[in-house]
């Protein structure tokens, strides 16, 4: 396991990080509340078997299963007695919890801060490593929010804060507002991205990269889509949330071509497809950490091996080339305005 700068700070995370979708279930929330359903016993192995990984990264959120993704989460830490500095554990605020309210949700100060207080009592600590906004809220003013956060830092409650499904424009403002009033920044965006889904690169990869942001990954497999046990002709993972709930959005022919030739990488190495996939995302330099969820300890034991698959340049120009994105404007104006310049960085940092 190899750890990464965690944004521009001086945290350390491990370059996959164990998410608890899977640990809970059978609330409220539909899909969100039972994707796994584990229980403690069950969640207390794979949490184990993550840190015996070198895992040091957790990620949660408090409207998974209700909070009970936080609450066997925080029992599993103490059940193994994990010392607190050894982990790094992450949360996130947005959406219903409990008591239904037209309060009860958001990204205004009035949630924020209960929401925090809540999150902390399931996980039973007395600090979140990292808490994230888990998506936009068009209601509040997001001043109001980082105001909120960085009360929660000072007061020491939340050591760094992120983001989640932001977009571009939405994190450089938030970026800029940070700036100009001398509060705690946003040092993380946790979004969707994978070979066949590879969005990121066209306006959030160059600004995570401009202002050192790091980013979490969530969904690496795209639902299980590229797990390579669902095929064109019907094959189905079984047991997949795929098979379920058609989720993330995936052009599936795009993404069957990437796993055609992921198949034949796979093959050549001597491991899974999915292991390819991840490999794929670790060689990204703009990723800090890659969420990984699982229900059995062999999913999870596969999940982790890619940590020690390395791919050739060959095999990296063969996925780049089968997962490129179409040109879009403006990509396709910078790439032809700037490519003189480009070549004269090129040719001073030669000499």
């Amino acid at each position: 396991m190899r750890y990464r700068k965690f944004g521009n700070t001086g945290l350390f995370v491990s370059e996959l990080c164990l998410g608890t979708m899977t640990f809970g279930g059978g609330g409220t929330g539909g899909i969100w509340n039972n994707i796994g359903q584990l229980q403690q016993a069950e969640a207390d192995k794979l949490v184990g078997r993550s840190l015996d990984a070198g895992i040091n990264f957790i990620d949660t959120a408090d409207m998974y299963a209700d909070g009970q993704s936080e609450i066997i989460t925080g029992q599993a830490l103490k059940n193994l007695k994990v010392p607190r500095e050894n982990v790094v554990v992450a949360t996130k605020i947005l959406g219903e919890t409990g008591t239904k309210g037209v309060n009860s949700r958001g990204a205004a100060r009035y949630h924020i801060i209960d929401g925090v207080k809540a999150s902390l009592k399931r996980l039973q600590l007395d600090h979140v490593d990292l808490y994230q906004i888990h998506g936009f809220d068009p209601a509040t003013p997001i001043e109001e929010t980082l105001r909120a956060l960085d009360n929660l830092v000072q007061h020491g409650h939340v050591r760094y804060i992120g983001v989640s499904n932001w977009a571009a424009w939405q994190i450089m403002k938030a970026l800029g507002i940070s700036e100009r009033l001398g509060l705690a920044r946003f040092e993380s965006l946790q979004a969707y991205y994978t070979i066949a889904g590879r969005d990121l690169k066209r306006e959030i990869v160059p600004l995570l990269q401009s202002e050192q942001v790091g980013l979490m990954v969530w969904s690496p497999l795209a639902g299980g889509l590229l797990s390579g046990k669902f095929t064109r002709e019907g094959g189905k993972e079984e047991g997949s949330r795929r098979t379920k709930f058609d989720f993330p959005p995936v052009d599936v022919e795009r993404a069957y071509d990437c796993v055609d030739v992921m198949r034949r990488v796979a093959e050549a190495k001597g491991v899974s497809v999915a292991q390819i996939a991840l490999a794929w995302l670790l060689h990204q330099k703009v990723v800090s950490s890659v969420i990984i969820g699982a229900k059995r300890l062999e999913q999870l034991d596969d999940n982790i091996a890619a940590t020690r698959v390395r791919l050739n340049e060959d095999e990296l120009a063969a996925l780049d080339e089968v997962s490129r994105l179409p040109s879009e404007y403006p990509g396709w104006m910078l790439a032809r305005q700037g490519e003189y310049r480009r070549n004269q960085l090129k040719e001073a940092a030669a000499e």
